[in-house]
């Protein structure tokens, strides 16, 4: 009988000092990094960022993504945590955190200490790995349009028009958290309203306003057109989304100077920014 995954997140939290951030968990009384189980429902990184509140009572931004674990739990089945590197948005206080019964410290620890203290050895790789990758970088999320209705369904002679359907509308709100997850306080979209109404749960949400660029539309867009709005948005050290339709994506990508990964419909190509150098890369799909 094949083994059932468990699938949990968190993330290793970088601090000032070169510090990390790391929990006691008295019913095993061990040290680790912040993580837990996804809720139903739930995408994996914004499971991260929540479970790290939780644990720790920091709101967290994600950073590159780490190598998996994988190991085995009870009831003969496997567990697989999702890490990423993380980084405090705004206090890196954590006085105010109230011990529990699942967490009953929570500490900022120099590099060594940590290393010393992490109860597994494969949290200790995984501090190796994240050490590696600790320094600040902005996320560019490359966001294709949530579902809308078909062309041949659409009646209007005006495309740029063509509304998102109701599991469309469903896919971007599902994006809210997701893009919380990178920090986005940047939001660009080609005018088309499929596009526009992808993003706009987003803006409603969080108060940034949204951007409307012509160039990015299907109708509009040229390699100049898209190598500009790219340009801009590397060069800013800022997190940004830019959402925009499937015949456009290969410019936006030849732009990074990336593959095109072939997003599906509410799909998202997160790029981790240093300094305008792409440090890592991920994909990730609406659930």
């Amino acid at each position: 009988m094949a083994t059932t995954d468990v699938l949990a997140a968190g993330a290793v939290v970088f601090g000032s000092g070169k510090r990390v951030l790391v929990v006691h968990r008295p019913s095993y009384d061990d040290w680790s990094f912040p993580k837990g189980k996804l809720d139903r429902g739930e995408h994996v990184v914004s499971a991260a960022v929540r479970e790290v509140a939780e644990e720790t009572g920091l709101h967290v931004r994600l950073g590159p993504p780490l190598s998996d674990q994988r190991y085995p739990v009870s009831g003969g089945r496997t567990k697989q945590v999702r890490y990423w590197v993380g980084r405090a948005v705004g206090s890196e206080d954590v006085s105010a955190y109230r011990p529990n019964d699942e967490i009953d410290a929570v500490e900022w620890m120099p590099h060594e200490k940590a290393m010393e203290c992490l109860t597994y050895e494969r949290d200790r790789a995984t501090l190796k790995e994240a050490r590696r990758l600790r320094r600040r970088t902005h996320a560019l999320v490359v966001l294709r349009h949530a579902q809308a209705r078909s062309r041949k369904g659409w009646r209007s002679n005006d495309d740029r028009l063509r509304p998102l359907v109701q599991a469309g509308r469903a896919q971007a709100e599902r994006l809210v958290p997701m893009l919380a997850a990178y920090d986005v306080t940047r939001v660009v979209t080609s005018s088309s309203v499929r596009c526009v109404d992808t993003v706009r749960p987003f803006s409603d949400t969080t108060g940034w306003q949204l951007e409307l660029d012509d160039g990015l539309s299907e109708e509009d867009a040229t390699p100049e057109s898209v190598l500009a709005t790219v340009g801009r948005l590397v060069a800013r050290e800022e997190s940004a989304v830019l959402c925009t339709h499937r015949p456009v994506l290969p410019l936006v990508c030849t732009a990074l100077g990336l593959p095109d990964p072939g997003l599906d419909r509410a799909a998202m190509l997160v790029v981790h920014l240093r300094r305008g150098v792409d440090v890592a890369t991920e994909v990730h799909r609406v659930g």
